[in-house]
């Protein structure tokens, strides 16, 4: 079975000639580059923001700038500019690319250039280095995905909280290889607890008699498209809980999705070789599938 992400996108050549917004300017893919000496390439050391363009609009656009200066401030990190000077940064990035719709921009912002090779944030002395890159990219996942359980957890609070869009993504990345090397396409994570949680990449959701669970949200990033999923289910009569629940739970369930800015809702057919009800798009999922795109064409 060939390797599917969840970020799998369709190739376009016009990904070849995109122009990134670096610290202000617009630069040529090869001359996008930032310093050896950036907070973010030494030491992961920034916050990213992830949306997706869909005829003329970013989805939930208030929302992920809420987020991405949640996040900055939580790790003490001053973007340089208001929310109005990040929009217009955005919107100067996708005229400047010609883009209207199926694109996907990430945001990403880290403490910028150091002084020193070395953690402490006082070396960080020229301000943040903020860029966007923004490509035409519409999803294209062949199949639904599989999972397989892996022993890296989404941890505490007081180590990583993970509920922060980071630029520290190595746990996850070391998740997704151990499932890469079992034979799934990504990785199913759980909480400190051992209850389901999330995957590498995006949220988790189950289907069980009609019922959407997914988790507390306590050890997990409260994705906007999650919250979205939530909300359709209570405004539209389906049954829905942030709730503990275990692999026991999981392996029995009708259905699976994720959620995500990237690929919305994406069905899940396997979880560690064991299928998931018909092992393709459920009833329920495809229902919520449509009620999203509803949500979005109207927002």
């Amino acid at each position: 079975m060939a390797d599917v992400t969840t970020h799998q996108a369709a190739e376009d050549a016009r990904n070849n000639d995109i122009l990134i917004y670096v610290d202000g300017r617009m630069a040529p893919k090869a001359e996008a580059v930032v310093s050896v000496y950036d907070s973010g390439f030494m030491l992961g050391d920034g916050v990213w923001e992830g949306l997706r363009l869909y005829d003329g609009k970013w989805a939930f656009r208030d929302e992920h700038i809420d987020r991405l200066f949640q996040a900055a401030k939580a790790i003490d990190l001053d973007i340089g500019m208001d929310r109005v000077g990040v929009i217009a940064a955005l919107d100067q990035t996708q005229a400047a690319n010609g883009m209207t719709t199926d694109a996907h921009a990430r945001l990403m912002v880290t403490r910028g250039v150091k002084v020193r090779p070395f953690q402490h944030t006082s070396l960080s002395q020229s301000g943040p280095t903020f860029v966007i890159i923004m490509e035409h990219s519409k999803p294209s996942i062949p199949r639904p995905i599989t999972l397989a359980t892996v022993p890296h957890q989404r941890g505490l609070p007081m180590t990583q909280d993970p509920k922060l869009n980071s630029h520290s993504k190595l746990n996850c990345i070391l998740a997704c290889i151990a499932a890469q090397k079992a034979g799934a396409d990504e990785a199913l994570m759980l909480d400190v607890h051992g209850f389901v949680n999330t995957t590498n990449a995006c949220n988790f959701f189950i289907v069980r008699k009609g019922a959407v669970w997914t988790s507390t949200g306590d050890y997990c990033m409260n994705g906007i498209t999650r919250q979205k999923v939530i909300d359709l289910c209570r405004d539209n009569d389906i049954p829905v809980a942030e709730r503990n629940y275990s692999l026991v739970d999981t392996y029995d369930a009708d259905e699976a999705f994720l959620t995500g800015t990237f690929g919305a809702q994406t069905p899940v057919s396997h979880i560690d070789g064991r299928q998931i009800g018909t092992g393709d798009l459920g009833p329920v999922t495809a229902r919520l599938r449509g009620l999203y795109r509803d949500l979005v064409a109207r927002s």
